[in-house]
């Protein structure tokens, strides 16, 4: 992987703070004195001779912070650039950019996961092709990138004996009713976080969800789409479980102890709180209340719980545009991802239905 090292400049104009780069010293300063030159004039963003970084700048406030985007998907954006794309064409002019240098940007991260390799390139695309489409420069360079061999990770089922030991830390876990509540209707734990006890209809026997924690902050918003607001009937022992310690209506079902609402940091302590329990209960070492020797798998995420429901419903027969829509997936291509995947258990059960039908094969009624 590429190590870019540089010189940075940063200088305040007109209440905002911008940021030049340069591999050098006195490219860096050459690059500031462009930039100074270019706010003057008023001409930052009028042509191909933009400095990627100004551009970058601009792009990102006249048409991503008006946008509507959270905290944190603004900050991934930054996260990319600041880290990947600036240190390597920062200093480059927009019409100096061709598809080799972001091509090559993507292809340092050769190995890395999935998700990083496509978001780093999805922050390329739109850039440029916004410069594009802008008529700041005459093709875009972004267009036709190809992503590296990389990792793409996925979360998994539980495994029986990880289910029984879930199962087990769970009925004394001050933790465990949130563990089973995502592990019994595959809610995410920002949905689990929001809810509140008016959203437990015992009447109806269902879980009523719309709303969730925004990601990166602790504010309560809709869903990210529309089917995320969902009706999830209740499994019997977790109705039970929600009965015996029902609350306001109006309260948290799983507040902070200041009785507010969790923090995405919160949210993940509960989870480590569990797992480290968990832990312990599958037979790690501990010294000074230290663990020293893990017996947990280091695959076992939160994110697990949420993917073992989807695989118990297929385990179950639920048809899988019953279980998008208890996973409040927007496309069905999600579940189908989950639901594909190979498991042998469910291979046997379909091909052992083969054998109760009356086709007369087996049955000395076919003639040869």
């Amino acid at each position: 992987m590429a190590e870019y090292h540089y010189v940075r400049k940063t200088i305040r104009w007109g209440g905002k703070r911008y940021e030049v780069r340069g591999r050098t010293e006195a490219e860096a300063l050459e690059n500031l004195s462009e930039l100074l030159s270019a706010l003057r004039e008023g001409r930052q963003i009028r042509s191909g001779d933009t400095l990627v970084e100004i551009w970058y700048q601009e792009w990102k406030r006249v048409y991503k912070v008006p946008s509507d985007l959270t905290r944190k998907s603004l900050k991934l954006y930054d996260e990319k650039y600041g880290k990947y794309i600036g240190p390597a064409i920062g200093y480059m002019r927009l019409r100096d950019v061709r598809d080799i240098h972001l091509q090559s940007i993507l292809n340092d991260q050769r190995g890395m996961s999935f998700s990083h390799v496509t978001k780093l390139r999805m922050v390329m695309q739109e850039m440029f092709h916004q410069a594009y489409r802008s008529r700041l420069i005459a093709f875009d360079p972004s267009d036709g990138l190809k992503l590296p061999k990389n990792e793409k990770r996925s979360h998994r089922s539980i495994t029986d004996e990880e289910r029984t030991h879930i199962l087990e830390v769970a009925s004394y876990h001050p933790s465990g009713l949130w563990v089973l509540l995502i592990l019994y209707t595959g809610l995410r734990p920002g949905e689990a976080a929001a809810l509140q006890w008016k959203d437990i209809d015992f009447d109806r026997n269902e879980i009523h969800v719309y709303k969730a924690i925004e990601s990166g902050t602790s504010t309560i918003k809709t869903p990210k789409t529309p089917a995320g607001i969902r009706d999830i009937p209740m499994r019997k022992d977790l109705r039970q479980l929600l009965w015996n310690v029902r609350g306001d209506p109006f309260s948290l079902l799983f507040p902070t102890r200041k009785g507010t609402i969790r923090s995405p940091t919160s949210v993940w302590k509960l989870w480590n709180s569990f797992a480290k329990e968990l832990d312990l209960h599958m037979g790690a070492e501990e010294q000074d209340g230290k663990i020293v020797h893990h017996a947990i798998a280091p695959d076992l995420t939160l994110y697990c719980l949420r993917h073992t429901f989807c695989t118990d419903l297929q385990r179950a027969g639920v048809a899988i545009n019953i279980a998008k829509e208890l996973m409040g997936h927007s496309s069905i291509a999600v579940t189908a991802d989950i639901y594909t995947h190979r498991n042998l258990s469910i291979l046997h059960q379909n091909i052992s239905r083969l054998d109760s039908l009356d086709s007369g094969i087996l049955r000395g009624n076919a003639q040869f």
